[in-house]
């Protein structure tokens, strides 16, 4: 009986298994450094610019707390956001804060429009905080986006949807939160879909290079999506795996058969 179980056994590994080289696995791969530690430049970092849209968060301060109130509606649901974004999630209210409209404005209260369509959040935080002084003593005034979230699909450990708190994100960082690519993913064909100024654009990234940290995809950009596609690996496990799956059950439904008449 023990032969007969080393034999099922045997005959599932070679079934499930693949061949998989190490060089395609290894991330970041590249010359072998002595013991001076290799160098990159960063030069392609990303700041999100503000489009119509849209959501931001507002915050406003002052030396009246009573009357910065009058303009932070949504203090209290911004702050659960946060905390959503904090913890990896996108956040539940996503309709709640100030909207950019169709002509790139937000409208606050008592001061009207103001167009910030085109300017970082540094910039359209300048621009608030000196429409205030006209309502409020010495005004500070905070801008984020509530909006900008990537989506990770394929061949991942957890696909989903991430929200980005810090308004910037690597590829590196999203695929960490998916849980990192699997076994079976192509890490040399990264895709990266991007929508900008009304033009969808297809990237495509190797994982397995360092020149990956050169690329314009390397940090994302608002509604990125990554997908991971599989590997000739996992297309050979599922088709060895139905394969053989009729195999093993009729040899297990044996195995049963003889023990029932042992």
């Amino acid at each position: 009986m023990k032969n007969w179980n080393w034999l099922v056994f045997g005959l599932m590994i070679i079934g499930f298994s693949s061949c998989i080289s190490q060089k395609q696995i290894t991330y970041f791969q590249g010359p072998l450094a002595d013991s001076t530690a290799i160098v990159q430049e960063i030069t392609n970092r990303y700041v999100p610019v503000i489009q119509i849209n849209d959501l931001l968060g507002i915050n406003v301060n002052s030396l009246n707390p009573e009357a910065s109130s009058f303009f932070n509606p949504y203090a209290g649901i911004e702050q659960r956001m946060n905390l959503n974004s904090f913890q990896g999630q996108v956040p539940v209210t996503s309709a709640v804060g100030y909207l950019v409209d169709a002509e790139g404005n937000v409208q606050l209260p008592l001061v009207g429009k103001i167009k910030i369509a085109g300017l970082t959040s540094t910039g359209a935080r300048d621009l608030i905080q000196e429409k205030l002084k006209k309502y409020l003593k010495e005004p500070t005034v905070a801008v984020r986006f509530l909006n900008f979230k990537v989506s990770v699909l394929g061949e991942v450990a957890r696909p989903s949807m991430f929200s980005v708190p810090n308004e910037q994100m690597t590829l590196t960082e999203a695929l960490s939160l998916a849980g990192d690519i699997t076994i079976y993913g192509r890490r040399d064909n990264v895709m990266i879909i991007r929508e900008t100024n009304g033009k969808r654009e297809f990237g495509r990234v190797n994982m397995n290079q360092r020149d990956l940290f050169k690329s314009p995809f390397y940090y994302l950009h608002p509604n990125d999506v990554i997908y991971v596609e599989p590997g000739k690996a996992r297309l050979a496990y599922a088709d060895r795996f139905y394969t053989i799956l009729p195999s093993v059950i009729g040899a297990l439904s044996f195995i049963a058969v003889i023990l029932r008449n042992y």
